[in-house]
């Protein structure tokens, strides 16, 4: 018997009129079970993605979309979605419904409750959930009428609003699973598998698995408020999370990554390793930095500096508030004005907490004459921005209200921007590297048909032309990222791995051809011409805090020798080994060295838990044979240890290290027999 074809492999398929899309892929052997099976097709004709029970009016060519693509997985989900939602009307009567998507990883469905939903509730629906799986209900889409909907809706509200039948201009919620604006709606029944009785309906433009018994591995996650359609003017509902996967194995995986990336949670890590806060008094969004997250903060901006200045940057401060006007000139106000705190009236005038630093570095460039001699000019600062995030998006340090920036921008001709891309590509990509993010990929952000973009079609095509040259030039995957160039031109950003296999975007460089000509910037040419230079923008962190909270998940904490808060801790056996160690820090901290002495009354055995519950790299350990010897007993983050190294050997071992910049926990057969 011959193997049934993979998805990958099979060439488009014909579907005849009047026959379902599923049992063309049965006749054509394809599999319909697995995380290679079909779950729906593509028509190639419309590029709409279709149900298997799809019978097309006239012959069509699909091709299948397999479970464990990314197309596949939310046909899964958005088909648990719908399950949850039913369990949730089934176990909680007269609870309403809103939206219930798909997104990343996982599903949400948004429900006004009479009270708020509690653990148990979830484990409770989890059953239920199974239960309705194991029936093996089957889904089936229907067209209605607009009039036909709102009469089956009329105990939904929230769908009714979503259709512009009841108080609404009919334009859907972010992530809304029904179409509008004219559209034709349809609703997907679940039906008994052995009657064809209905069991349970929706508002839904599909497509769906043909039957809840196909859907292999799920788990609900948890629940929290969140605003209907966004807004804070509306209802605040209650959103149940979960996840749902194309096999047992993959949802497996999935949970074991979200247990691990629980355990490196920074903001968990952030306060047991005593590095930053976020007090209340402040406000939310806002970070103070511990001494020892401030060492770590120090460490990158020490880096960054440097490396700035090897590559030709000039440093620049710009203050924190602005004149209105200056945001007008730029052009980020209006597009930007919702993510901007609120102006301040001050004499006569409207100030803005500044969100970008770009004006600035402008008028900085606009200070004098700039000869095409100067050119490439290079400007870079710490610049602290401003922005008003909504409280529900606000996450630790990776979304916060305010921020600091590794802000540059390269002033150049149009003949030098490819060459200067180039350069900045290679810069971030070395600066990710030497942090330890070896891992990435790059992603060119691209025009949209949004009016939010200014410029000519022909500046968007040579801009983005330039970065994709550049991008391709690395040998890294290039992914499009269609409509989400800034406002002022398209944008190369890379996106990196940590760890545990999840991505972060990173550095950001943006071609901008807009806002010299917006600030009347020019430079003079060996011809004594008046010429407009290219504005490239580049961020090599991105920002600070949130580099810093990637960094603290990466690495669970314990960051490399080079950047530990506290490098080394010494541990006496008795008190009467304190002063000695004292001396031996003094000869560490001479090698730029950061040590503590732990001399409180602790048990030698806790202060060595300590000492490896704050993830330091080294442990030295002195008794009183050691101390008369000269020596320290050399103790590694992985529990090895080597007893009666000598303290130069040990004191060069560490500044080694360190000086090293390595980004690996060092062993003690790699570090001290060396």
């Amino acid at each position: 018997m011959s193997a049934a074809p993979t998805l990958a492999a099979t060439a488009p398929l014909r579907v005849s009129a009047g026959t379902t899309a599923q049992d063309a892929l049965k006749a054509a052997g394809i599999p319909l079970k697995g995380p290679g099976g079909a779950v729906v097709v593509r028509d190639l004709a419309t590029g709409e993605l279709r149900d298997l029970a799809w019978a097309p009016e006239v012959d069509a060519e699909v091709e299948p979309v397999p479970a464990a693509s990314p197309e596949g997985r939310a046909v899964i989900r958005h088909s648990t979605a719908h399950v949850l939602a039913q369990a949730v009307q089934d176990l909680f009567p007269g609870t309403r419904l809103g939206i219930g998507p798909p997104v990343e990883n996982g599903f949400y469905y948004d429900f006004a409750p009479e009270r708020p939903f509690t653990p148990e509730d979830l484990a409770a629906l989890e059953k239920r959930m199974q239960e309705i799986v194991k029936a093996g209900q089957y889904f089936s889409r229907r067209e209605v009428s607009d009039a036909d909907a709102g009469t089956e809706l009329a105990h939904e509200p929230f769908k009714l609003e979503l259709i512009g039948l009841k108080g609404g201009a009919g334009e859907a919620a972010e992530g809304a699973d029904v179409e509008v604006g004219g559209a034709q709606l349809t609703m997907y029944d679940n039906r008994d598998a052995r009657t064809g009785d209905l069991v349970w309906t929706d508002l839904c433009r599909g497509p769906h698995l043909p039957r809840t018994s196909n859907i292999p591995a799920f788990s609900l996650t948890r629940s929290a408020a969140a605003y209907w359609r966004g807004s804070e003017k509306n209802p605040q509902l209650q959103r149940i999370y979960g996840t749902a996967w194309e096999s047992r194995e993959a949802h497996k995986a999935y949970l074991e990554q979200l247990a691990e990336a629980e355990r490196r949670d920074h903001r968990r890590l952030g306060a047991e390793l005593d590095l930053f806060s976020f007090p209340d008094e402040i406000g939310s969004g806002l970070a103070v930095f511990h001494p020892k997250g401030g060492v770590v903060k120090r460490e990158m901006e020490d880096y960054v500096r440097r490396r700035h200045i090897e590559e030709g940057f000039d440093y620049v401060g710009t203050p924190h508030i602005s004149k209105r006007g200056l945001f007008e000139t730029s052009g980020h106000l209006p597009y930007y004005a919702d993510t901007m705190f609120p102006p301040m009236e001050l004499e006569s005038s409207e100030y803005y907490l500044k969100a970008m630093n770009c004006p600035m570095h402008n008028l900085i460039f606009r200070s004098r004459g700039r000869s095409y001699r100067e050119l490439p000019l290079r400007f870079f600062e710490f610049g602290s921005v401003y922005r008003y995030e909504k409280s529900g998006v606000v996450h630790g340090l990776t979304r916060v209200r305010g921020l600091t920036q590794d802000d540059s921008h390269s002033y150049v001709t149009p003949e030098q921007a490819p060459g200067e891309i180039r350069h900045l590509l290679a810069f971030v990509l070395g600066l990710l590297r030497d942090f330890g993010l070896d891992d990435y990929y790059l992603e060119l952000s691209t025009r949209g048909d949004s009016d939010k973009f200014i410029g000519s079609d022909e500046q968007w095509a040579v801009a983005t032309g330039v970065l994709e040259q550049a991008a391709r030039e690395t040998g890294l995957e290039l992914v499009p990222d269609p409509g989400g160039a800034a406002f002022y031109g398209p944008k190369i950003s890379v996106q990196a791995r940590d760890a545990i296999g999840r991505t972060w975007q990173m550095s950001t460089i943006q071609y901008d051809f807009n806002q010299p000509a917006r600030f009347g910037l020019e430079y003079t040419t060996a011809d004594g011409s008046r010429q407009q230079p290219v504005m490239i923008h580049s961020a090599k962190f991105g920002s600070i805090e949130r580099f810093f909270g990637v960094l603290t998940e990466h690495y669970a904490g314990a960051f490399p020798a080079w950047l530990a808060p506290v490098q080394v801790v010494g541990i006496p056996v008795t008190d009467e080994q304190v002063t000695y160690l004292r001396d031996v820090a003094l000869q560490l901290r001479a090698r730029g060295i950061r040590v503590e002495i732990d001399d409180s009354d602790d048990r030698m055995q806790k202060k060595i838990r300590t000492a490896s519950k704050q993830k330091v790299p080294f442990v030295l350990i002195a008794g009183a044979t050691d101390a008369e010897a000269g020596a320290v007993s050399f103790r590694f983050r992985d529990g090895s240890q080597h007893n009666g190294v000598p303290v130069d050997q040990a004191v060069a071992a560490i500044a080694q290290w360190v000086d090293s910049r390595a980004n690996a926990d060092p062993t003690a057969d790699a570090l001290v027999a060396g």
